[in-house]
């Protein structure tokens, strides 16, 4: 992957979109747990394939998840 992951960008689109963490890792094809994992820190460099899924799932282009923003 290229890019840092950006777990507030995560968070920020799953709220934006209205998602519980359930309802997202549903939509994405994980685990509930991967995604607190994710927006927690506890994980930070998920796979190129879960990374794609979730932003199918949020309907954002990949490079959103990377973006230095918050």
């Amino acid at each position: 992957m290229v890019g840092q992951f950006n777990r507030a960008m995560l968070s920020m689109a799953r709220s934006a979109r209205g998602f519980t963490q359930s309802e997202l890792a549903k939509l994405a094809g994980v685990t509930q747990a991967l995604i607190s994992k994710l927006e927690s820190g506890l994980t930070v460099d998920p796979s190129q394939e879960t990374f794609e899924a979730i932003a199918k799932a949020l309907r954002v282009p990949v490079g959103f998840l990377l973006s230095d923003e918050r």
